[in-house]
């Protein structure tokens, strides 16, 4: 992957102004069709104000339109900075690094990282688009129960996976991530899921659990691993790639943000996927999260 350095951004966006002409130039590659002069014309900044008019009718048009900057008061270059903050870093960013980087309140901050997360940094709809080898997993996150808080603690039961949100998990070998919260493991959860994302024919790798059984009968070529006897690779046979992506999500998480609610962590997810599927990206992953505006 290309470097995109700090360097980089303020000389490529110095300022609003240069924000604008490229989310302007980004949505009209071609020149800007005059819905009123049914043709491509010339184009004038208005100034003091986040729109473009046409030379010939005075007809304007509005870049941020339709994009997560619409009806927003923040700067459009703190928006821009904070995409490449999120972008830059390798396992994230707090809201309340961005408060102290941007010079926002948190609740800006806050908000302008959920709509970054939930809008930009998005998962592909499938994992692969032919049959391949794919490894699946699922795995639970959230706190212990003995550092919880004692009415959560006592209303959960306080043992085991009680109070954690499931997440189901599959990888392609050397491809792309998916991973989406589930209201269980059970097999009439997951098996939906491997339908979704996975095309019949694909070799499946899991562990013993008993929900991946009806995978053959699904057209699935489907091999295990036991795990439960201390065998974690057999030949070409092992989950360790998902499980590597569990390891970065968590290690990222706890590190980072700490503590992330069952509301918004599908989000949290999309980001650290996000930053698996593109990390051998040519381009600069700032510019491929501003493609996606």
């Amino acid at each position: 992957m290309k470097r995109y350095t700090i360097n980089n951004f303020n000389q490529d966006f110095p300022g609003d102004d240069a924000c604008l002409e490229w989310l302007k130039s980004s949505q009209y590659p071609d020149g800007v069709l005059c819905s009123q002069c049914k043709r491509i014309t010339k184009h004038h900044r208005v100034r003091g104000r986040s729109s473009y008019a046409c030379d010939r009718c005075g007809n304007h048009i509005y870049p941020m339109a339709g994009t997560i900057f619409e009806k927003s008061t923040t700067s459009l270059h703190h928006w821009f900075y904070a995409i490449y903050l999120m972008s830059a870093t390798r396992c994230g960013i707090s809201a309340k690094q961005l408060e102290r980087e941007l010079g926002v309140t948190y609740k800006t901050a806050w908000r302008m990282a959920r709509e970054i997360r939930l809008k930009l940094m998005i998962q592909t709809n499938t994992l692969i688009g032919n049959p391949a080898e794919v490894e699946m997993d699922e795995t639970y996150m959230g706190g212990k129960a003995k550092n919880m808080h004692k009415a959560k603690r006592d209303r959960i039961g306080g043992r085991g996976t009680a109070g954690k949100v499931a997440v189901f998990g599959a990888v392609e070998r050397k491809g792309q991530v998916i991973a989406v919260t589930v209201p269980n493991v059970d097999r009439v959860t997951l098996l939906p899921q491997v339908r979704k994302y996975v095309p019949p024919a694909s070799i499946i790798y899991t562990d013993e659990m008993s929900a991946y059984d009806p995978l053959i009968q699904n057209g699935y070529n489907h091999h295990r691993v036991n795990h439960s006897e201390r065998v974690y690779v057999s030949g070409n046979v092992h989950t360790n790639t998902i499980e590597g992506f569990w390891s970065l999500l968590k290690r990222g998480i706890g590190g980072v943000y700490h503590s992330v609610s069952e509301k918004y962590l599908q989000g949290y997810i999309n980001e650290y996927g996000f930053r698996f599927n593109h990390r051998k990206d040519e381009q600069p992953m700032f510019l491929t999260v501003l493609g996606k505006i």
